[in-house]
């Protein structure tokens, strides 16, 4: 057994024109994987995916935009993967939003259904359109990358933290539902990592100096490092993991 092979795996990324889902794409194809690269903007996953196919030959990754907002979209987007390189063997769940920055008490309605639809829901409308998939063939892994932000409350980021708790739960669901037909359902949850999507807390030395001071590690994270769990609980060696939550923050809920 290879430990890390997934030739002939076919792989849906989320969120995969940039960073840790970008890194996922990547590290899965250079392990075998065919990829599907897919957020809101088209030309963003063209680019990805043409580098991925000058890497690693021709066919190697698709290109389908998606907006994980519309469940139609995420029809699409699942249609067309069948129709171009086959089922779906590996689903990770990564685009996510969050539109607010302040307290809960003064989040608006319509922000709390954003960040709770986007971050939790459309995962379920995901996993609902590949999973029956992988239950039929008795081979799946489902991969929701979540945030050690659900591990604690926040002053600023609280609705977002909610979403991310959820993702846990809706893993440990799944993973009860599923395994008897043999498919993994796990999340990962990265600390601060140096993404687009964290800029604000990693951009300025001051900053970054106050937010590593308590990492034993004392740096933040880079999203092949995120990449690589990734990998682990989608190939043969994470074939008795399921249902878990794997930390990737540099030590700092340790502490």
């Amino acid at each position: 057994m290879k430990l890390f092979d997934l030739n002939g795996k076919v792989a849906l990324i989320t969120g995969s024109s940039r960073g840790i889902g970008r890194s996922i794409a990547e590290q899965m194809a250079a392990h075998g994987a065919k990829v599907v690269i897919s957020s809101r903007k088209a030309l963003a996953c063209e680019e990805v995916a043409e580098a991925i196919n000058a890497e690693h030959g021709e066919g190697t990754a698709i290109a389908v935009p998606a907006s994980i907002s519309s469940k139609e979209d995420l029809q699409r987007l699942v249609t067309s993967t069948n129709e171009q390189l086959g089922d779906v063997d590996i689903l990770v769940c990564n685009a996510a939003t969050n539109p607010y920055y302040g307290p809960m008490e003064g989040i608006k309605d319509e922000q709390f259904e954003k960040i709770l639809s986007n971050n939790v829901i459309s995962n379920h409308w995901l996993v609902q359109l590949v999973a029956p998939g992988m239950r039929a063939r008795k081979d799946g892994a489902i991969i929701i990358v979540s945030s050690i932000g659900g591990l604690k409350g926040s002053t600023v980021i609280g609705a977002y933290n909610i979403s991310k708790a959820a993702d846990f739960q809706l893993a440990r669901n799944l993973a009860a539902e599923y395994g008897p037909e043999n498919v993994r359902v796990n999340c990962i949850a990265p600390g601060l990592v140096k993404t687009g999507f964290a800029r604000a807390l990693w951009e300025d030395p001051k900053t970054l100096k106050l937010v590593t001071a308590t990492t034993p590690l004392k740096r933040i994270g880079l999203p092949e490092e995120i990449a690589g769990a990734a990998v682990f609980l989608a190939a043969p060696s994470g074939n008795f993991i399921t249902g878990q939550s794997i930390i990737i923050d540099g030590g700092v809920s340790s502490v």
